[in-house]
């Protein structure tokens, strides 16, 4: 059974969204991997109606698909997709990341600060998993600043679908350089400056799309 990593106040859904997007990140359920709902109700030990509620969710999110009389199909990367979400993300990143540096407190600040030091000493490591896990904090921090819940809750899947795809081709990845991008961010918008926050948010993308195109041979 799978650890749900969970809040106390979460819905068992929100626990089984959690736990199976998990899995489709890690590649514990690689692209294309067809399943059903009863074997992973029984894997993850979540009933079939909260399972069934964060399969919807993920569908919107274009990370898992209904296949007729076979059950539920990870979604293959495609890259024209994936490059098309990544214009969309860097919209609404850079309106995250400019909300969250006007609207920060100071416990997001030493939040922010603590995050990106912690990430830069796992890049030095070379682990990836710790550094995953610290880049989802960071979305998380910069999420609960901004207070947008609309910019939020639309740009979480891309980011889903962002690390699934580092899962993918971190062979292709520079992890020290991901980490100063990010740390850079995290750090002007625990200074509180919008414009600065906008311009790290870009650099960002923008690493996110030279990447993908070096790991596809795309350049």
């Amino acid at each position: 059974m799978h650890e749900a990593f969970t809040q106390p106040s979460e819905s068992l859904a929100d626990q089984a969204y959690t736990i199976v997007e998990r899995m489709i990140i890690s590649l514990e359920l690689p692209p294309g991997s067809v399943f059903s709902e009863g074997q992973l109700s029984d894997e993850i030990g979540i009933g079939r109606t909260p399972l069934r509620e964060a399969l919807q969710k993920l569908a919107h999110g274009r990370l898992v698909a209904a296949l007729p009389r076979r059950g539920m199909m990870v979604m293959e990367i495609n890259v024209v997709e994936h490059l098309a979400m990544l214009d969309t993300r860097r919209v609404l990143d850079r309106l995250i990341a400019e909300r969250a540096a006007k609207r920060r407190s100071g416990a997001h600040a030493k939040r922010l600060e603590e995050c990106a030091s912690r990430m830069n000493q796992t890049a030095l490591e070379g682990d990836t998993r710790a550094f995953m896990e610290l880049d989802q904090e960071c979305d998380k921090i910069l999420a609960e600043a901004a207070r947008n819940v609309f910019a939020v809750q639309s740009a979480a899947s891309m980011h889903s679908h962002c690390r699934r795809f580092w899962s993918v081709h971190k062979h292709s990845g520079d992890l020290q350089e991901s980490a100063a991008l990010h740390t850079a961010l995290m750090l002007v918008v625990a200074e509180g400056d919008a414009a600065k926050a906008a311009n790290a948010s870009d650099a960002l993308i923008d690493y996110l799309e030279r990447f993908t195109k070096e790991a596809l041979e795309l350049l």
